[in-house]
């Protein structure tokens, strides 16, 4: 089921009123005068990427938040750019609560005169309206400031509302950080997740939390702890994804995909997930889609994979989820390149040579499977020794995976076929920025291969894939939570596409051996 929408969200009014604008115009003045005076080391150390307005102005619309006293968290506050959005979000409602109260963390000391030039304009835009407005800057780390003391709620208030824009950083295993971290509980190795986890703490039963986050959470090994306390406290309510990857913060050139997540504080499951996309935060038409909560958390997976599918009428994504094959029915395995170049530097060649073996790189990619030896700086052979036997493998048939994808690139999942018999060699080296498919260590069958490679490059993957990842990196795990065709399938792909990998011809042999679009129960197994 499915339903689509030009408007950005059901509660959200369709323009803003003109006092709601002059308040925000004046607040986002404070965010650039501020981001003109932030040092770019101290930025970049704390993860300082500040709030632009339209992602404000969207991420408060989400709130329903309809109680006649609404007390407001913003954790990593900078000049208040989300809080401000909120109070300006509610108080224009029709019915307006007649309190509202702010608490904003801050851990900069540069940043409070503007949170306290904000928290005056947000007081002066309430009383205009007759509602009663307090508000409190804290100059502290909102996750040592909450270390052991986080479930007591004698001692730490609880929040209607918690909206964030949490710092992007990646935490060292012995870092002081992850230990406090893990004092609450919470166990992450990137610093917006602990703020998203501990600000969801924070809320009372009910309680609503908006976030704007990298996508890189819903998926892989690291964010499964968080995805598991995220979802077993928060019931998620809507997902806004970004198409374009520059776009959020396109004023600090920040590339990645960010999506905003609200929730309300539940451990009860929620039925449907309101999926939303828009191309920029400017854009002035957001589609809309329900979707099944179970399609967005299959009950079954137990990493916790969250999906974000883009329509749900699309009559393939839900058959390549469904697939029969995991990689262990199959017998295969999926490595990572053993190969780290500057680890091995003194047994690399630029050139092939006698006692040496090829050594394949992503650039060795050519339209129609590997192109070696190739022309450029990166080495094209590695010298056969006792240290390098234990890094190479036999040279049989793989299938080949990019882990990097460039931003350029069309695929996310691009794969090749390595076939042996044009390289004449005992032994082949596969570099770490490759995925490869095997058996045991040992090669696959040809007819297997080139058809494990066609259904790898099919669009119906590529779109499938996408729905739980967000970035250009394709891990060993995220190709071991596909779920594959059975063997006779992957057989009979290879015959139909040979050794083309041109996208018509891929595309329909896997559509037609695996009746894509078909109803599940009527899915060929053979």
């Amino acid at each position: 089921m499915s339903t689509h929408s030009n408007q950005i969200h059901p509660q959200s009014r369709l323009a803003p009123a003109a006092g709601e604008v002059k308040l925000l115009e004046r607040i986002d003045s404070l965010r650039m005068d501020a981001n003109a005076r932030l040092d770019q080391r101290r930025k970049r150390e704390l993860g300082q990427f500040m709030t632009p307005i339209p992602v404000a102005r969207l991420m408060a619309s989400m709130f329903v938040c309809d109680s006649e006293e609404v007390s407001v968290l913003d954790p990593g506050a900078g000049v208040g750019s989300l809080f401000a959005a909120v109070v300006a979000e509610l108080a224009a409602r029709t019915h307006a609560p007649k309190r509202i109260s702010v608490t904003a963390f801050e851990i900069d000391p540069m940043f409070l005169p503007y949170l306290e030039k904000t928290l005056e304009e947000c007081r002066a835009f309430c009383m205009e309206r007759g509602i009663k407005f307090s508000g409190e800057p804290v100059q502290a780390d909102f996750v040592g400031y909450h270390d052991g003391a986080l479930f007591s709620p004698t001692v730490r208030r609880s929040y209607d509302c918690a909206i964030l824009n949490p710092p992007y950083r990646k935490i060292r295993s012995d870092s002081e950080l992850r230990r406090t971290l893990k004092k609450v509980g919470i166990e992450t190795s990137n610093l917006y997740a602990g703020f998203v986890a501990i600000a969801t703490q924070r809320l009372r039963p009910l309680g609503e939390l908006v976030a704007i986050t990298p996508r890189s959470f819903c998926n892989g090994p690291y964010f499964k702890p968080f995805r598991r306390i995220f979802l077993a406290d928060l019931a998620l309510k809507r997902i806004h994804v970004y198409g374009a990857r520059d776009a959020a913060f396109k004023e600090d050139d920040v590339l990645q995909e960010n999506i905003v997540v609200h929730g309300v504080r539940s451990a009860a499951s929620p039925a449907s997930v309101v999926i939303t996309t828009s191309e920029t935060p400017d854009h002035p038409v957001c589609r809309s889609t329900l979707v099944p909560f179970q399609r967005v958390v299959r009950p079954d997976d137990a990493d916790l994979f969250i999906h974000l599918p883009p329509d749900a009428d699309d009559g393939v994504l839900e058959p390549i989820g469904h697939l029969p094959c995991s990689t262990q029915d199959l017998h295969l395995s999926v490595s990572t390149g053993r190969v780290v170049d500057f680890r091995a530097r003194e047994l690399l060649r630029n050139e092939p040579g006698q006692g040496c073996v090829p050594l394949i790189y992503p650039h060795h990619f050519g339209k129609v499977g590997i192109s070696w030896p190739s022309k450029g700086r990166k080495p094209n052979a590695i010298v056969v020794s006792a240290r390098a036997r234990e890094i190479l493998v036999p040279n049989d048939t793989y299938v080949l995976v990019k882990r990097f994808s460039a931003k350029e690139e069309r695929r996310r999942v691009v794969a090749r076929l390595y076939d042996p018999a044009g390289f004449p060699y005992p032994l082949v080296g596969f570099e770490n920025h490759l995925n490869y498919f095997h058996r045991n260590g040992h090669g696959l069958t040809l007819e297997i291969a080139q058809g494990l490679t066609a259904f790898l490059n099919s669009s119906a993957v590529d779109r499938y894939f996408r729905t739980f990842s967000g970035h250009t990196q394709v891990n060993a795990t995220d190709l071991r939570k596909l779920r594959y065709p059975t063997e006779g399938q992957l057989e009979e792909i290879g015959r139909r596409v040979g050794r083309s990998e041109a996208q018509d011809a891929v595309d329909h042999a896997v559509e037609c051996v695996l009746g894509l679009g078909a109803p599940l129960g009527t899915l060929p197994q053979g």
